[in-house]
């Protein structure tokens, strides 16, 4: 079985560049509290900058909660995350669904972000129930994102 991969845009006032660094640097700060796995409202939210670093969230007290990897690192743009967040939104290493993210310059100036969540059919069984649950979600987290940058 097979899924469609999620997609969805958002224009930003930012040049690329920017729009990258408050994408990946800043996520903490757009991010929603009380929008994430870990068991406390998350004080950061953190990709390291390369490939093969962690994407992970950090509560109040240091405790860290897995969310994926670092699959591609392309300032000013291009990042692929490796998510690996479950049905039952919980860490699980064995799951690796790709969230792109690209960072496109417009002719008038900004930028056009657009999130691709692919390898959907991964999530196994609940894969079509969870799948709308993101399809809802990440229209949301990128008008966070754009609200963020001022647009």
């Amino acid at each position: 079985m097979s899924i469609a991969p999620i997609v969805h845009s958002v224009e930003v006032k930012a040049a690329p560049a920017r729009a990258f660094e408050l994408f990946t640097m800043q996520m903490s700060r757009w991010w929603p509290q009380g929008g994430t796995i870990g068991g406390k409202p998350h004080a950061a939210i953190i990709i390291e900058p390369q490939p093969g670093g962690r994407w992970f969230e950090r509560d109040e007290d240091g405790k860290e909660t897995q969310w994926g990897k670092v699959l591609a690192w392309e300032p000013p743009g291009r990042v692929l995350l490796g998510w690996q967040i479950d049905c039952k939104w919980g860490f699980d290493p064995g799951l690796l669904t790709e969230v792109e993210i690209n960072f496109a310059p417009l002719a008038a100036g900004g930028t056009r972000v657009t999130l691709v969540h692919r390898d959907l059919e991964r999530f196994g069984a609940d894969a079509a129930g969870h799948v709308q649950k993101l399809n809802g979600g990440w229209p949301t987290r990128l008008r966070n994102f754009a609200d963020f940058t001022g647009t």
